[in-house]
Order: C-alpha cells, then sequence, then structure tokens
C-alpha cells in the first residue's frame, strides 16, 4: 500500500495543482469519485492490468462508461493514466488528493477509534480539544473498536494519540521486555 501511495503521490499533486489553478477543486473532486466508482466494477478490474487490454482500449472504456463526468482535462488525465499503466492508483490519487483538497479548505481528518460508544457531547469536546491543538477545523470519523478494552485512539494525518488501554497495556508489556 505505502508503494502505491508513493507513486500515486505525483498524480495527486499535478492534479491538485491544475484544479487550484483553475479553481475547480469540488469539480476535480467529483471527477475523481466518478473515476473511481468506474474502476471499482468488477468488469473494469478484469480489464485494468491485463495485457491484451491496450492503454488506449482501456482509456477509451473509461472515457464512454463516464462520458459525461469528466471534462477535457479529466479525459486528458484519465489517458494519461491509462498511458503509464496506472489506472490501478485511482483510490490512492483520490485519497491523497482529498487530503490536499482538505489542507486547502483548512480541515483536518481525524480518525477516532473508541473502545466505546461516544456521545456528542464528548465528540463535540474531543473535536474542540483538537481543533484548539492544531488551530485548525477537524472533521472526524468515528470508529468502534472493542478490542481497545477501553480509552481512544486518535489519528491525525501522520500522528497518532492513543490514550486506549490496550495501547498502555502493551506499552506496558514493551518496557518490561526491555
Amino acid at each position: 500500500m505505502a508503494e502505491a501511495v508513493t507513486v500515486a503521490r505525483p498524480y495527486a499533486d499535478a492534479v491538485y495543482r491544475l484544479a487550484v489553478a483553475k479553481n475547480a477543486l469540488v469539480e476535480w473532486s467529483e471527477m475523481l469519485r466518478d473515476a473511481t466508482d468506474i474502476t471499482d466494477n468488477e468488469n473494469v478490474k478484469a480489464l485494468i492490468g491485463n495485457p491484451i487490454v491496450t492503454s488506449q482500449q482501456l482509456s477509451e472504456l473509461l472515457l464512454e462508461i463516464g462520458k459525461k463526468q469528466f471534462n477535457e482535462d479529466g479525459r486528458k488525465f484519465l489517458r494519461i493514466l491509462a498511458e503509464n499503466g496506472r489506472v490501478g492508483l485511482l483510490p490512492q490519487i483520490r485519497y491523497l488528493f482529498e487530503q490536499l483538497k482538505a489542507q486547502h479548505d483548512g480541515v483536518l481528518e481525524a480518525n477516532i477509534v473508541s473502545a466505546f460508544e461516544i456521545s456528542s457531547n464528548q465528540l463535540k469536546k474531543m473535536i474542540g480539544a483538537l481543533e484548539q491543538k492544531f488551530k485548525r477545523r477537524v472533521e472526524a470519523k468515528v470508529q468502534i473498536d472493542s478490542g481497545l478494552i477501553g480509552g481512544v485512539i486518535v489519528e491525525i494525518g501522520d500522528e497518532i494519540f492513543d490514550a486506549s488501554v490496550r495501547g498502555k497495556l502493551e506499552a506496558m508489556a514493551n518496557a518490561l521486555k526491555s
């Protein structure tokens, strides 16, 4: 996965720069979503990377399926991805683009994993603390993982705050081993 993200990053950066230059971040977000949806189809997946299917055939197929969903720049981008054998990277390109877009909009995405259900009041307090720490607006996605035993893990970008019981137990076990 890390390798795919590394290869996808220059494409996402290029699309982001183009979208900013043309004031089309929302349009590009929609086009990348549509392109990813098309390539998620099982029949299309079978053609991606198939040596019998040429890059031109693949790009024509993608553009035919998404006839009205892509502007001229979007069509050029899909052709470039097909020519370079990178159509399979669309999910990673989209993910990276959305991160860049969120940064541009001043929004950080937080993934919160909790051992138990979080009340809306608790979530508001947690988001407020994160916004104060990072000086930016935070949007949170919450998941429940009873394996944490208690507490939460908060992931924002490259930073991970592990305040879970499981994390503390693992840290204690590692300390005892050393």
